[in-house]
């Protein structure tokens, strides 16, 4: 099917998509990581390509396959594809996907019995929380938690930073501080914060005891109380001179000796 600017309906649609107007769906835009759609069996709604991208052999084979699985599929200008494109150099193609499934009793039943987990709170940046996922599944983390008014996992900047990542990890979304708190208890789940001031480094825990890493937001970090409420608190060692790092970065380097502790890190 070819659009024109007097059949746009789709496009309106995945604005919409887009801009987290349509809860059930996902905008996925980019070569690679409609790729990743693919692996990931979502079902997937609609695919809307350029003309121009559809001519280069290599994506003419992944639009071929992205076509037969999809309700929906359209070539486009390359100037109507920008107009839905969240990126200022449009992509050359927009899958719009079903949801993950990012429920808590999803989540919980793909737990091992020795689980790493990431939670992420109150991390507003989509960019960070698309870094964190990504840097969690190199880690060799078993899930992620987003907390409520923590960013989309699956808004379109989060998916560009996990390149795929939130697709293959366990994702539980929407839940507050203290029911992620109760069930880590319940579970005897070892809560770690995150926090510039704790007197314990971060080397000096036991990574292998079935554990989750808490993150807070850069701002503000998390508060008193909430570190109160886990199990540990750990800080990375830095020069004076340097207050605070990225939350993606600090993340990176604490679940890495969480990996180091539990596994050799393959080559």
């Amino acid at each position: 099917m070819k659009i024109d600017s007097r059949d746009n309906s789709l496009l309106r649609h995945a604005r919409a998509v887009r801009d987290g107007k349509v809860s059930q769906q996902i905008f996925v835009e980019g070569l690679r990581l409609c790729e990743e759609i693919l692996r990931s069996k979502l079902p997937i709604d609609a695919v809307i390509y350029s003309e121009e991208l559809a001519r280069k052999p290599g994506a003419a084979g992944i639009i071929a396959k992205l076509e037969v699985l999809a309700e929906r599929a359209a070539a486009v200008s390359e100037k109507l594809l920008a107009s839905i494109s969240y990126t200022k150099t449009p992509q050359g193609i927009v899958v719009l996907a079903q949801r993950p499934q990012v429920d808590e009793a999803s989540f919980k039943s793909a737990q091992t019995d020795a689980p790493l987990l990431i939670v992420m709170h109150l991390i507003n940046n989509p960019v960070n929380v698309g870094a964190i996922l990504r840097t969690a599944e190199a880690a060799g983390v078993t899930g992620a938690i987003a907390t409520a008014n923590t960013a989309d996992p699956f808004s379109p900047k989060a998916l560009r930073g996990a390149m795929g990542s939130a697709f293959r990890l366990p994702v539980w979304s929407g839940a507050s501080y203290a029911e992620v708190m109760a069930w880590c208890s319940r579970k005897n789940i070892h809560t770690v914060c995150a926090d510039a001031e704790a007197p314990k480094l971060f080397t000096d825990v036991d990574w292998r005891q079935p554990s989750a890493l808490i993150v807070g937001p850069e701002s503000s970090g998390l508060s008193a109380e909430e570190i109160s409420a886990a199990d540990d608190a750990v800080r990375i060692p830095m020069q004076a001179s340097v207050e605070s790092l990225n939350v993606a970065v600090a993340t990176g380097i604490l679940l890495f000796e969480a990996a180091r502790q539990r596994l050799p890190l393959t080559t």
